[in-house]
């Protein structure tokens, strides 16, 4: 199959490049960026402006697309800009790869996404999965971690504090509050990439933990 990937640069996303490029059932990935990758023999990195995406782009056409878009309030700079990259720029994406004829999309949303949340965050991530579903596409799948461990380019001090405290409560958290090891999302998201299920599924956090 072939596979197309935003957010290719982040935390999630270069784990699910890594396992793409190594998957023998997938042999291309196109992962549209703002700055450039790796070269791979199976890779395409066309450079894009998500906010002009080029409409009539051959490698539209792909068998699913994997979604890793994502930014925090703080370094987009305000809500509005927030939800640009978490919601709009995803549902663009989204429309464009349907039109195309892709049947398959999976999304690293969030846990807690909820269209009628009063936390903006939790909303923005509900909104995306609702406007998602209204597209058609054959599979869509939600995979909705909670707190993301690994390695980030970014250094952000709530998210170092709290690994650091959920690690010490490990042994008697439920599993849907343990941090879910970005190795482990990328799995499920590719999984559900490849292996797609028709109708609309949830990944949970625990299922992630």
């Amino acid at each position: 199959m072939k596979l197309l990937l935003v957010g290719a640069t982040g935390l999630v996303g270069r784990n699910v490049l890594d396992l793409a490029l190594a998957d023998a059932r997938i042999y291309g990935v196109v992962a549209p960026v703002r700055r450039r990758l790796r070269e791979h023999p199976k890779l395409i990195a066309p450079k894009v402006d998500f906010e002009h995406l080029p409409e009539g782009a051959e490698w539209w056409r792909v068998d699913a697309v994997i979604c890793t878009l994502g930014t925090t309030i703080k370094t987009a700079g305000s809500q509005e800009a927030f939800r640009r990259v978490d919601h709009d720029y995803p549902l663009a994406v989204a429309r464009l790869a349907r039109q195309h004829g892709t049947p398959t999309f999976v999304l690293n949303s969030a846990m807690g996404a909820d269209a009628s949340s009063r936390f903006f965050y939790n909303r923005v991530k509900g909104e995306l999965e609702r406007d998602l579903a209204s597209l058609g596409f054959q599979s869509l799948t939600y995979v909705r971690p909670g707190l993301i461990g690994g390695k980030r380019d970014e250094f952000r001090l709530g998210e170092r504090l709290a690994s650091v405290a959920l690690g010490i409560l490990k042994p008697v958290l439920p599993r849907s509050l343990r941090i879910n090891p970005a190795t482990k999302i990328a799995e499920a998201l590719v999984q559900a990439a490849v292996v797609p299920r028709p109708g609309i599924h949830v990944v949970t956090s625990a299922e992630l933990a």
